[in-house]
């Protein structure tokens, strides 16, 4: 078996080596233009000449829980896509959205600010009954999340595009579904996958239907946020801010304005990282499968687009 590497902004070296440990039955190596061909590949925003070169390929996986720079490639039909189930992401983006919604919550961002300049204040106790959490995309990471939330007693709320059924989670599905999820959420979480359907739907037209001093934590992708309605929805008061870690340009350009607005948070692509030794276990044991002839997780249905 053949396996070859292709990353973009990230050394492959120590892919090679893990893989090459971990799976020692197995040739792997980095891809190079016109390099031999393979039989599996592991990604990350591969150029279009890779999948053009590799046309032997049975498989591509990536490295990442998102799959839509992968789709915007012209795939072979018959190249089976496969992303990461968890690899250790799920426990960090519990982690990163727990931390904004508590520190929005608890008002931390203003005690920071008193502490700066020598002030010792006082903030009146806010009920966790009035800060309903909504959680937009139920898969592996959004699932993981907000069961940690319910972990702190915020009510939570769930979106998805199919049926869910979460103990403890009031979960609605579909399109017709959505006024009714976002009136019912203060705080709101994105984790849906980019398609086209998804793209933009943080719009002035949806978050104006959030409650009023509505808080908005973005983990997913940049595109699904038009970044325009958020601005003028915080300055016109009826958000109260957002944290942010994805962009539609990465890294955010300097002169770009969410870095200035003082409600506003931002993080550099952080939320969750690809843990390279999780990553190698799941991906040889995703491999190996396949060699039994056996079915397995995270294969992507292009049409739906995760």
């Amino acid at each position: 078996m053949n396996i070859t590497i292709c990353f973009d902004k990230l050394d492959p070296a120590p892919w090679v080596r893990g893989l090459q440990q971990a799976f020692p039955a197995a040739s792997v190596s980095a891809w190079t233009p016109g390099a031999a061909p393979a039989d599996h590949a592991i990604v990350w925003a591969p150029p279009q000449q890779f999948i053009d070169e590799q046309t032997g390929l049975q498989t591509l996986f990536n490295i990442g829980a998102g799959v839509d720079a992968l789709l915007q490639l012209r795939l072979p039909p018959t190249l089976k896509v496969v992303r990461l189930d968890d690899a250790g992401m799920s426990v960090q983006m519990a982690e990163y959205v727990c931390h904004a919604v508590i520190r929005h919550f608890r008002e931390f961002d203003g005690y920071d600010a008193d502490a700066v300049s020598g002030k010792w204040s006082y903030r009146k106790p806010r009920s966790r009954a009035d800060f309903a959490v909504g959680v937009m995309g139920l898969g592996v990471l959004g699932e993981r999340v907000a069961k940690a939330l319910q972990l702190f007693e915020f009510p939570v709320n769930g979106y998805s595009r199919s049926p869910k059924d979460l103990p403890g989670i009031r979960c609605f599905h579909g399109a017709q579904a959505l006024p009714d999820f976002l009136q019912a959420t203060r705080v709101l979480v994105n984790l849906m996958p980019l398609t086209a359907e998804t793209e933009n739907i943080l719009n002035h037209g949806t978050l104006s239907q959030l409650q009023k001093g509505g808080y908005v934590i973005n983990v997913a992708r940049g595109k699904h946020l038009v970044d325009e309605d958020l601005i003028a929805l915080i300055n016109s008061g009826h958000l109260a801010g957002a944290t942010l870690d994805v962009f539609r340009t990465e890294p955010l350009p300097a002169s770009h304005p969410f870095w200035q607005h003082p409600r506003i948070t931002v993080t550099p692509h952080t939320s969750a990282r690809t843990l390279r030794e999780e990553s190698i276990a799941q991906i040889v044991g995703k491999m190996q499968a396949l060699q039994r002839g056996e079915a397995i997780n995270g294969v992507v249905d292009p049409r739906r687009g995760y």
